[in-house]
């Protein structure tokens, strides 16, 4: 990943190169698992989240991630949330 800042891959154009080689990134061989981030997390405290793709699949309005992420439920507590998110929510950065 690149430490340079910037808007970052969308992960939809990520998943159309992994779907087309039909093989995992070359930092993670055999897990089809990859680092993204999560935009409007459930919380809406308006921060992008740090999340984990599990796994892609066609959508009625296109591509959607199902992500497992933090979100904090109230105050200090935080609470472990998955869910499938429209891929313009997912990014690399």
């Amino acid at each position: 990943m690149n430490k340079r800042g910037g808007i970052g891959v969308p992960m939809a154009e990520r998943v159309r190169v992994t779907q087309a080689r039909r093989t995992p990134g070359p930092a993670t061989p055999g897990c089809p698992a990859r680092h993204c981030w999560v935009a409007d997390a459930v919380d809406r405290e308006g921060v992008k989240r740090p999340g984990l793709l599990l796994e892609w699949r066609q959508g009625r309005s296109g591509w959607e991630g199902r992500v497992v992420y933090v979100a904090r439920l109230r105050g200090d507590r935080w609470v472990a949330v998955e869910e499938w998110l429209s891929a313009e929510l997912l990014t690399e950065r």
